[in-house]
């Protein structure tokens, strides 16, 4: 009777037999129903995910299901669009002298609204004035005391805007083809938007208002290309100022030289080049501040645009310097590896 009771409890006991081996024996009893498989969020035969409820169930918390991969920017343009490696030369001249020719007719076609232009001009001088950034007719007289500065700066408006723009255009289709095409194509893009601005924002830039005592220092000083000239001013809309094409091309060439060139004496003026032209628009009373910040705004756009296209970033940096043949990868000084907390001298 007794030894019936005791195997009767040891039979009722719930997690004796079911959750350990047996003391004589060493294995589990194989008459207690196996469990029921989990269910993942995984299954192993089909590979399809399975719903929320079901990782629940199989004990998993929300945070151990995998999150979907985010959406990269573009590419909106097909892959062979998309190359790393340098286009065909033939093809790129042609391309780049079509769209130079279509920006220059259309800012030269761009409605120019003449007393439009001019009311805009005094709002904006008038905002900036209520701001106190009002500095272009400080930089304007005084730069224009130094002549040979003032007239060095007439020439470089005229001129760097485009031998640096190209310059920089070429040294990147030689040297660094795999950024050829994203940097182009972010310079193409903000170009693009600034012809824009020129056709529905004509405004007159600081030397033509009359009545606020801005000196056109070209004229002045009768700089080679001055306005008053009818044959250059029948080349250009004078008031195709904002946004200021000389920022977008000069920030556009100054990031560029920056973010690829490998002498650190290259880098540093292709930081300060957007900084003097900066400095040259207002001297010679071309812009306005508020003309070099949309130019910026304008090129940070054009970048946009070249990411949603191309859908990676608009430089590869270049590699190193490989190392001489022979020559072992540079290691830490002798003098500061330290041996546990004190360092062998």
């Amino acid at each position: 009777m007794t030894s019936t009771t005791r195997n009767a409890s040891r039979v009722t006991r719930p997690d004796d037999d079911e959750s350990e081996p047996s003391r004589a024996g060493g294995s589990t009893r194989t008459d207690v129903t196996p469990a029921a498989p989990k269910t993942a969020g995984t299954s192993a035969a089909t590979g399809t995910t399975g719903t929320a409820e079901a990782t629940e169930a199989a004990g998993a918390t929300p945070e151990a299901v995998p999150a979907a991969p985010r959406r990269r920017l573009g590419p909106l343009l097909p892959a062979r669009l998309r190359r790393l490696g340098r286009p065909h030369l033939l093809v790129e001249l042609i391309f780049s002298v079509v769209l130079y020719k279509t920006y220059s007719l259309t800012r030269r076609a761009a409605p120019e609204h003449h007393e439009a232009a001019l009311h805009r001009a005094t709002d904006i001088l008038n905002i900036e004035r209520t701001l106190h950034v009002d500095i272009e007719l400080t930089i304007n007289h005084a730069l224009d005391k130094v002549t040979w500065l003032i007239v060095g700066m007439n020439y470089y408006y005229a001129t760097l805007h485009f031998i640096v723009t190209l310059g920089v255009l070429i040294w990147l289709y030689a040297r660094h083809p795999a950024s050829y095409r994203s940097a182009r194509t972010a310079l193409y893009a903000a170009t693009f938007l600034a012809l824009i601005g020129f056709t529905f924002f004509a405004l007159a830039p600081p030397r033509l208002m009359e009545g606020q005592n801005f000196i056109d220092t070209v004229v002045t000083h009768h700089t080679w290309g001055s306005w008053d000239s009818k044959d250059v001013s029948s080349l250009s809309n004078q008031y195709a100022a904002m946004p200021s094409v000389h920022i977008v091309w000069s920030a556009w060439s100054g990031l560029t030289v920056a973010a690829l060139a490998r002498r650190t004496w290259v880098r540093v003026l292709g930081i300060l080049y957007p900084f003097f032209t900066f400095t040259v628009i207002l001297a010679t009373g071309n812009h306005f501040l508020a003309d070099a910040v949309a130019g910026a705004v304008t090129l940070s756009l054009g970048f946009l645009i070249q990411r949603l296209l191309l859908g990676r970033p608009a430089y590869v940096y270049p590699a190193p310097d490989p190392l001489p043949a022979g020559a072992a990868a540079p290691g830490p000084h002798p003098a500061r590896v330290r041996t546990g907390d004190r360092a062998d001298r």
